[in-house]
């Protein structure tokens, strides 16, 4: 199953404790698709929002296809598709107090366009400066190893 990751989120792990990873398709018209392909999308300040018991993703730009005709909103509601019983957990989840589904990434499978959700809990900012410090002690410990073992 080869992937093609055309746009990450690199903030949301270092916002969020995310407890579990749900895999959706995108809904997405033409000219989307295309500018996909080319890399041309953001998801910086993007989220996932309940609709009348469906899932959009709110909020994830996509740049408009230079080539084509059509104009549509690069800020546009889209259409996650889930298995109803995903849909289910996921919205009594995010009914409950500190839970947020978080888009981590947008890649295309077997050529259809998925996201990557998260189900997280958002951290506190000295979770954040906590977690800033255990990373720098690690990435410093293995400089020691390493200039050690030279």
């Amino acid at each position: 199953m080869k992937e093609k990751i055309v746009v990450t989120n690199r903030k949301a792990r270092r916002d969020y404790y995310i407890d579990q990873v749900f895999e959706g398709g995108l809904q997405l018209q033409g000219s989307e698709v295309k500018s996909l392909r080319e890399g041309k999308a953001d998801l910086k300040g993007s989220y996932a929002v309940f609709l009348k018991g469906e899932l959009f993703l709110q909020g994830m730009h996509i740049n408009p296809y230079k080539y084509s005709r059509e104009d549509y909103d690069p800020l546009r509601r889209r259409k996650v598709l889930l298995h109803k019983a995903e849909l289910h957990q996921l919205e009594q989840k995010t009914l409950q107090k500190g839970y947020a589904l978080v888009p981590l990434r947008v890649y295309f499978r077997r050529g259809y366009a998925k996201a990557e959700l998260g189900l997280g809990r958002g951290k506190k900012h000295y979770d954040k400066r906590h977690a800033l410090k255990e990373e720098q002690a690690k990435k410093e410990i293995d400089r020691a190893i390493k200039y050690k073992n030279r």
